[in-house]
């Protein structure tokens, strides 16, 4: 009975680990080019002296979903969607390199541009800065070109390129800030050659909503079937226990 109760327990704290990762799913269903994170649970069997038996449940962190997110036509210059595998470069706040789909770029008032709110690196890894412009274009190879403010378009320059890697899903591990990291820093990733990404178009988040509702309600009772079988190992336990003093 005890050993039922631990079972229970265990997995009804991957249970509440796993709605945890839908809660964050949901909550990002907005967000561009985010990626929802999966989680399942496994079977784990207890290390050391003992029965074999004594199997305990443990959440595991499979990754993310890597399928491409909705696609959404908006005519701004500084929306870029990009291709499958293919992220853009940004600089976290501890100043280390993490990875993004977020293509709706803003610049800050001092011309610092940022996607998903963090700073974009160049190709030389330093964050990108636009001056004053009167347009600006953002080639398929993440070139950045501007008119500079009061200027003809014959004045046209290129400022830059993002840097944009390329990572599959198994090359990637996702950071408590949402960033995308090298699983393997020891192999850099390579840098995305060619056209990368398309202008005016915005990826948008790939969580499918009715699906997360869905998954968070079975996880709920889920969760109450496991609180249940804890209690129900209680009572048992408490009633054996009265049993042998009646016998004894």
């Amino acid at each position: 009975m005890d050993r039922a109760a631990y079972v229970a327990m265990t997995g009804a704290s991957a249970t509440l680990q796993a709605q945890t990762a839908v809660s964050h799913n949901l909550a990002n269903a907005e967000t561009p080019g985010f990626k929802e994170a999966l989680a399942n649970t496994q079977a784990f069997r207890i290390q050391g002296a003992g029965y074999p038996s004594r199997v305990d449940a443990i959440l595991s962190d499979v990754g993310f979903n890597s399928r491409p997110g909705s696609q959404q036509v908006t005519g701004n210059a500084l929306d870029v969607s990009l291709g499958k595998d293919k992220w853009l470069a940004v600089q976290s706040a501890d100043g280390s390199e993490g990875y993004t789909r977020a293509g709706n770029l803003q610049p800050t008032p001092n011309g610092q541009l940022l996607a998903g709110g963090r700073p974009l690196l160049d190709d030389n890894g330093v964050p990108l800065t636009i001056p004053p412009y009167d347009s600006i274009q953002i080639g398929d190879d993440g070139t950045i070109s501007i008119v500079p403010q009061g200027q003809g378009p014959e004045t046209m320059a290129v400022l830059g390129r993002f840097r944009v890697i390329e990572a599959g899903q198994k090359q990637l591990d996702r950071g408590a800030d949402g960033l995308m990291r090298n699983a393997d820093p020891q192999t850099p990733l390579p840098r995305a050659m060619g056209s990368v990404l398309k202008t005016g178009v915005m990826e948008g988040s790939n969580v499918d909503t009715a699906g997360a509702l869905v998954q968070m309600i079975q996880l709920q009772r889920q969760f109450e079937m496991q609180v249940k079988v804890v209690k129900t190992a209680d009572e048992n336990a408490q009633a054996a226990n009265t049993l042998l003093r009646l016998g004894g």
